[in-house]
C-alpha cells in the first residue's frame, strides 16, 4: 500500500501538536513505579490516555495486562510494551529521584524511561493518529501494555492461549535506537543441584560438603563458550552462573545443599533439550547432582498462574522479509532514507510471539539497550516523539489481506 505525501505531512504535523502532551505522559507513566509486575496503576494511567484518544474498547486481561482496540479490520496489528520495569537498586546510586527523573541536553533519565516505557505514548498515539487519519483501513490496531521483565513472553503467550487474541503483525517497543530490530538470541534456564550431608563444623570430616562438590562444575561451565553454537547474524551462544543458594542449618555447619543458577544464551540450531543435556555431562553420572531446566509458576499480581519451562526459542526475520521492509520504508517516507536494520543483546517477548507462535514481528523504539536497568536509565525526548510518527505510519505500509 502507498501512503499519499499529504497524509505523510499529515502525521508529522499532528505528532508536533501532541508533543508535549507525548512527553507528559511519558514523565506521569515513569513516575508511577511498576517493578515487580505490580503494573496496575501504571495500566490505569494508559488506560486512561487510550480512552481519551478515542480506543473503542480497553480491558485487562486475566493476568492484570492492559489491553486497547482501536479500528476493526480483518487484519491485527499489535504494538507490544512492557510497562514494567526492574527496581531501583541501592537508592544512594541515584543522582537523582528516579520516578520523577529529570530532563538534561534533550535526554529524559527515570526509572523505566529506556526499558521500555519510552515506546507507550507513540504507541497509544501513533494508533489513535493512524485511525484519524485513514491509515487503519482494514486494520484492528491493539496496544499490549504488559509485565515481562520477570519472565518474558509469558504475557503474550496468556493472551494468545487464555484470552484468544492472536495478532497477525507484532511490533516490539524495546528500546532499538530507532532501528527495525528483527531477532535474537533465546535462553533457557538451568539449575544444577547438590546434595551432601550436614555437620557441624568443628567435624567437618563428618559431613558432606554441597558446595564443593559445585565447585568443579562451576568451573567448568566458565569454560564451555568456545563449544557453543554461532550464528552469522544472532551470534555466538553464551552461558554464565548467575546465583548459587546454600542451604545449611548455620554459619558454623557443612551445607547439605547448594543449588546454582545458570542463564544459558542459544542461537540457531541449539536445542533446549540438548543444552541441558550438555549440562549433564558437565556433571556426570551421579546422584547426588541433578542438572533441571527451570520452572516458571509465580503468579501475578491478580493471582493468575501461567506455567511454563524457562524456554525462550531464538528468533529472526530475514533481512528481506516484507514486514521488516514495511518498517525499514516506514523510515524512508518519514525522514528521507531507510532505516537500519539490527538485533538486540537482550531477550524480548518476541521469544514468544515469534519464537513459539511464529508470529512475524519487529522491534522499533526510542532509547538504547546498554542504559537499561542502570542508573542511568534514559531516553532522547525528541526520539520518544519521533517514534510516534512511525507508530502512526506503519499500519498504512501493511498488507491488507491475511
Amino acid at each position: 500500500m502507498t501512503v499519499p505525501q499529504a497524509t505523510i505531512d499529515a502525521i508529522k504535523s499532528h505528532v508536533s501538536a501532541q508533543r508535549d502532551d507525548i512527553i507528559t505522559f511519558l514523565k506521569e507513566l515513569c513516575a508511577i513505579p511498576s517493578y515487580d509486575s505490580q503494573i496496575r496503576a501504571v495500566g490505569e494511567r494508559a488506560e486512561a490516555e487510550m480512552k481519551k484518544l478515542g480506543f473503542d474498547e480497553v480491558w485487562w486481561d486475566s493476568m492484570g495486562n492492559i489491553v486497547g482496540r482501536i479500528g476493526d479490520g480483518p487484519i491485527k496489528l499489535l504494538y507490544d510494551s512492557h510497562i514494567d520495569t526492574v527496581g531501583i537498586g541501592a537508592p544512594e546510586e541515584w543522582e537523582w529521584d528516579p520516578f520523577q527523573g529529570k530532563v538534561e541536553n534533550g535526554v529524559f533519565f527515570a526509572r523505566g524511561a529506556c526499558d521500555e516505557k519510552g515506546s507507550t505514548p507513540g504507541m497509544i498515539y501513533g494508533l489513535a493518529l493512524a485511525k484519524k487519519l485513514g491509515l487503519l483501513e482494514g486494520i484492528t490496531g491493539y496496544y499490549f501494555g504488559n509485565m515481562e521483565e520477570w519472565n518474558d513472553g509469558i504475557a503474550p503467550h496468556a493472551l494468545v492461549e487464555v484470552e484468544g487474541l492472536r495478532p497477525d503483525f507484532v511490533v516490539i517497543g524495546e528500546p532499538t535506537k530507532m532501528q527495525v530490530y528483527r531477532g535474537h538470541k533465546g535462553r533457557v534456564e538451568m539449575q544444577v543441584l547438590a546434595r551432601g550431608k550436614s555437620a557441624h563444623a568443628a567435624s567437618n570430616f563428618l559431613g558432606d560438603n554441597a558446595i564443593y562438590k559445585l565447585l568443579p562444575v562451576i568451573d567448568a561451565i566458565s569454560k564451555l563458550e568456545p563449544e557453543l553454537g554461532d550464528d552469522p547474524f544472532l551470534g555466538h551462544g553464551r552461558i554464565t552462573v548467575t546465583d548459587m543458594h546454600v542451604k545449611t542449618p548455620s554459619i558454623n555447619a557443612v551445607p547439605n545443599e547448594a543449588l546454582i543458577y545458570i542463564d544459558r544464551r542459544i542461537t540457531f540450531g541449539e536445542e533446549p533439550q540438548a543444552v541441558l543435556e550438555h549440562i549433564k555431562r558437565v556433571v556426570g553420572d551421579r546422584s547426588d547432582i541433578e542438572a533441571s531446566i527451570l520452572l516458571y509458576d509465580t503468579p501475578s499480581y491478580t493471582g493468575f498462574v501461567f506455567p511454563l519451562d524457562k524456554i525462550y526459542p531464538a528468533w529472526a526475520l530475514p533481512e528481506d522479509n516484507a514486514y521488516v521492509q514495511a518498517g525499514v520504508q516506514a523510515g524512508a517516507l518519514l525522514w528521507g532514507s531507510p532505516l537500519p536494520t539490527g538485533k538486540w543483546d537482550f531477550s524480548t517477548n518476541g521469544t514468544y510471539w515469534c519464537g513459539k507462535a511464529g508470529i512475524p514481528s519487529i522491534g522499533y523504539g526510542p532509547g538504547d539497550e546498554i542504559h537499561a536497568h542502570t542508573v542511568l536509565d534514559q531516553v532522547p525526548l525528541d526520539d520518544v516523539v519521533r517514534a510516534t510518527e512511525w507508530y502512526a505510519l506503519l499500519p498504512g505500509l501493511l498488507p491488507r489481506t491475511k
